[in-house]
């Protein structure tokens, strides 16, 4: 049994919502599709949350050469219920979280972004989710209005993965490979 992923999230409620169409029930696909879109904006950024926290603890085994204790203090102190304080969600580059792992990676991200657009739409799809999803459940969920369709949701949290994608690299490819 495999889980369900965002993707099969997606493509099933946007078959709900046709058939909801096709059947005439317009009342019903407005409102499935108003709460769909929030709960799908919810879970795109709690699995970006979690492929991030991921990427992060896997970077700290790795460099510590899996020293239990180091990588028992990263989850404890600086993982756990801190991924909020990582990204200033309301700017569009991610500079603060590129900050903490030390001027020298930060200055060869920086670098990075600056030189590829598809690289940098991808960090701005990330920390739209993430701001849109600190907004809403900070505001009333039910009264909020998310002026974004599901297939937008969809298409940030799709662009984003080029972001997710390049943080585990740059991290694992920061790692020295040779130790004495």
């Amino acid at each position: 049994m495999t889980l369900p992923n965002i993707e099969d999230m997606y493509l099933e409620n946007k078959n709900l919502l046709e058939y909801l169409e096709i059947n005439g029930q317009v009342s019903f696909k407005s409102q499935t599709d108003n709460t769909f879109k929030k709960v799908l904006l919810l879970a795109c950024a709690s699995n970006l949350e979690y492929q991030v926290t991921e990427i992060i603890t896997t970077f700290a085994k790795e460099a510590s050469n899996n020293c239990e204790a180091l990588l028992s203090f990263v989850k404890n102190k600086a993982i756990t219920r801190q991924y909020h304080t990582f990204f200033n969600w309301e700017n569009n580059n991610a500079n603060q979280f590129f900050g903490y792992f030390g001027p020298g990676l930060k200055d060869k991200i920086k670098t990075d972004v600056s030189s590829n657009a598809e690289l940098d739409a991808a960090i701005r799809a990330f920390l739209e989710i993430g701001n849109l999803r600190n907004t809403m459940v900070h505001e009333d969920f039910i009264s909020f209005y998310l002026d974004k369709t599901a297939e937008e949701v969809f298409m940030l949290y799709i662009k984003s993965q080029i972001f997710i994608v390049y943080l585990s690299e740059k991290l694992s490819n920061s790692i020295p490979k040779h130790r004495p």
